[in-house]
């Protein structure tokens, strides 16, 4: 049920932003919902599917604007390269973000999980006020992160202290509260940077839900109207609880390459090493590429 009120959120944003818009609705709500969450294998069973229930549609290229604009911007200012897969994927971070407050990033080491978001988060902050792709403007984005598997339960959420019975806020709660009273439109995204277990994030079920309220053991309930990014490797321990509540957005390695790294390590380089910037690259270009594709696999042996 979740995941057809999402379809069905994002077929109202986009019929509210085409209003003539009638036999894509269904459609670009399909692929803007589940097309993130796919592997690169998967897309072509998808594809394959979604051919067979809309055979005689012919889905339009999207044309993004400022915002891909923007993103390609932010790209280059923070010295990364603006490969077509990762800027498609900040793009559907955004466009999950519309339809869900609860989002993952999920990816191994590499995939650039951590770069996607504050990508994304540049960019909306540089058009804030200009019209949006989705309705309304853009709006500045603030972003905290922390990782909650390197504190406690009573450090995240808050705990009583069984001697003197006095409450102590946890870091999420301050955070939380802090954002829920701000006077400004700015968004804040609460960016949990670490594995994702049942050990802490099931009393986050009630802020994945649509009522958005944080409930603390003290009795407290904190109302929450913004986003919380999780950016796990994977779901292996995560519950069917927490993974439907929010939206997917996988990253692949494969996406990027090896070739983006050596390109922004060597616009970082000393100017002592310029002279031989071609040198090392050339070199990349012959070892780096095909050592990638002849690690052994080791997973027997660990």
């Amino acid at each position: 049920m979740r995941a057809v009120k999402t379809v069905i959120s994002a077929a109202g944003n986009l019929k509210r932003e085409n209003p003539t818009m009638n036999e894509l609705i269904c459609l670009r709500a399909i692929r803007d919902v589940n097309v993130p969450k796919f592997l690169q294998d998967d897309l072509k069973l998808f594809n394959g599917i979604v051919s067979d229930l809309f055979p005689k549609i012919k889905e339009e290229p999207i044309e993004y604007g400022i915002l891909e604009e923007a993103i390609r911007k932010s790209c280059i200012k923070d010295n990364l390269k603006d490969v077509e897969g990762f800027v498609t994927k900040c793009i559907q971070l955004y466009e999950t973000t519309v339809v869900r407050h609860g989002l993952m990033l999920v990816g191994p080491a590499g995939s650039g999980k951590t770069k996607c978001y504050k990508v994304l988060a540049a960019a909306m902050t540089s058009l804030k006020g200009q019209p949006s792709v989705s309705g309304g403007n853009y709006e500045a984005v603030n972003y905290f992160i922390l990782n909650p598997k390197s504190i406690t339960m009573g450090q995240l959420y808050g705990e009583f202290d069984l001697l003197t019975h006095e409450w102590t806020d946890g870091i999420l709660s301050t955070l939380i509260r802090v954002g829920a009273i701000a006077s400004d439109t700015n968004k804040k995204w609460y960016v949990f940077d670490g594995p994702v277990d049942a050990v802490w994030i099931e009393n986050m079920n009630t802020v994945l839900d649509d009522n958005k309220k944080l409930c603390l053991s003290s009795g407290e309930i904190i109302k929450e109207l913004q986003h919380l990014l999780y950016s796990p490797a994977d779901l292996a321990v995560a519950s069917p609880a927490t993974v439907s509540r929010c939206g997917m957005v996988y990253l692949e390695p494969s996406l990027l390459g090896l070739k983006p790294f050596s390109a922004c390590w060597l616009r970082k380089i000393p100017d002592i090493m310029k002279p031989f910037s071609e040198q090392l690259a050339s070199l990349f270009g012959r070892f780096l590429e095909v050592s990638s594709c002849h690690v052994p696999d080791l997973s027997p042996f660990v």
